[in-house]
């Protein structure tokens, strides 16, 4: 069961399969092959936060430029343990922490969450992906339906101020003009945007 992996000088933490998006895109639909490692990223159960410290902590925090929460699943579905790692790693070290997210977190715990990311987080980084909530349901799925796309702005809005880089991505094969929409709206909120480059079973 892989719950670290590592790319380059980041080392990455896997902690879950749920996810409440179906992304027509998403390398999960393609079966358990992963572009940047050989290991396969499918759990075969939801790790205890004791085997994820154990597993994070078997490295030596010194060598990596970042810890980032980014596996097959979406991390904040186990928010409270996510905040617990942070806090796990904060007491031993100053190492950058990003999580990759779609930014459903206040829809899938059920209250806001973006405040108590505070002082834990360097780095959000959500998965935007369209420029308007009814592409964004037909490119991802929800199982939250037409709440999402507002739900992911509203996140993202909440970050701003209290997580120091807020970045909002899209892939690149949602079109050029969709990009420059989903550009003004990061723009217009503050916060940083990123094109990331779909290499079919992938992405960067």
């Amino acid at each position: 069961m892989t719950i670290v992996y590592t790319i380059g000088d980041s080392l990455y933490l896997n902690i879950t399969n749920n996810c409440p998006n179906a992304c027509e895109f998403c390398i999960r639909s393609a079966g358990c092959a992963f572009p940047y490692t050989q290991e396969s990223l499918w759990l075969t159960r939801e790790p205890t936060l004791d085997e994820i410290s154990e597993a994070l902590f078997a490295h030596n925090l010194s060598r990596y430029e970042e810890v980032v929460f980014c596996g097959f699943g979406e991390p904040l579905e186990r928010f409270d343990d996510v905040c617990e790692i942070c806090r796990q790693i904060r007491l031993v070290s100053d190492v950058v922490i990003r999580i990759n997210t779609n930014g459903l977190s206040d829809l899938i715990n059920q209250r806001p969450t973006a405040a108590k990311l505070e002082g834990l987080v360097d780095v959000v980084s959500i998965s935007l992906n369209a420029a308007n909530a009814w592409d964004y349901c037909r490119l991802c799925n929800p199982v939250f339906g037409d709440r999402s796309y507002d739900a992911v702005l509203q996140f993202a809005r909440d970050c701003i101020g209290v997580v120091p880089t807020v970045v909002l991505t899209v892939l690149d094969l949602i079109g050029e003009e969709q990009i420059a929409v989903c550009e003004e709206i990061a723009r217009g909120m503050g916060a940083n945007f990123r094109v990331r480059t779909y290499i079919g079973g992938g992405e960067s």
